[in-house]
């Protein structure tokens, strides 16, 4: 795609831009289907928040919802003007959700309890200063993809123990969008020109965008499963409306919340 487009927000300067025609619809809204794509995530973490509020989940929950809107909004910023800024908006809080997930996958094994919080945080704060500052491209990405391996191994244990069907449909739902959503995501990059060639874009990051916001909902959900079960909190999974899963707890009285 083009680089040189002015527009309402100026020349672009994002250091990537995705299979979409700039500003087809609107002179305010650079890629028009990666940005509204992002709207599902918000709404589903939204659903996730007020879950994790009404059951009194503990705080990382919440956060980790919050991360997932946050994102998602930084998504829609950086599509929606293509400015590095905005890039770095949806790059950086990526970053830290990962480190969220880390400590939520490991802390419940983890020997010194307290260390692992604050090193997580620094980690977080150099990491946005340095890419604020050297503005990684193929370095953020190598990066964002070695944090995300870190997860699988812990992430494989808590699938292979979870005896609860409905929690492992969960997991297998998790996986399934994230793979799905990947594959789009590599088709947008791999094969743009082949795809701009066709009467209709497929708008394959957009789809990413919509996969992955469900991917998040549905990994978080398994999570919050796992620790109930954990915390001895009698977690089931039932259905919102009869489709979307989420997790209902029973805390005891003699437990501490």
């Amino acid at each position: 795609m083009a680089k040189t487009i002015s527009s309402f927000w100026g020349p672009v300067t994002s250091t990537t831009e995705c299979c979409e025609k700039n500003y087809a619809y609107s002179s305010y809204i650079a890629e028009f289907y990666n940005t509204i794509s992002n709207i599902p995530a918000i709404l589903l973490a939204l659903i996730g928040l007020r879950n994790a509020f009404r059951q009194r989940f503990e705080k990382r929950f919440s956060v980790l919802q919050v991360s997932n809107m946050t994102i998602a909004i930084g998504s829609m910023l950086y599509h929606a003007t293509l400015q590095h800024v905005q890039q770095q908006s949806d790059e950086t809080p990526m970053v830290w959700e990962i480190l969220l997930y880390i400590y939520i996958l490991y802390s419940p094994d983890w020997h010194y309890r307290r260390t692992m919080p604050i090193f997580l945080v620094l980690y977080g704060a150099v990491f946005a200063i340095a890419h604020s500052v050297f503005r990684f491209d193929i370095g953020f990405k190598l990066h964002y993809v070695i944090l995300c391996l870190l997860c699988i191994p812990r992430m494989y244990k808590y699938c292979i123990y979870t005896e609860d069907v409905s929690a492992k449909r969960i997991a297998k739902l998790y996986v399934a969008t994230l793979v799905l959503g990947t594959l789009f995501w590599l088709c947008d990059r791999v094969f743009c020109e082949e795809i701009s060639r066709w009467p209709i874009n497929l708008q394959c990051h957009a789809l990413w965008h919509v996969f992955l916001g469900f991917s998040s909902y549905f990994a978080n959900t398994f999570l919050m499963f796992c620790r109930a079960q954990q915390r001895g909190w009698s977690p089931k999974v039932v259905r919102l409306m009869g489709v979307l899963p989420y997790v209902k707890i029973e805390k005891s009285k003699n437990k501490r919340n």
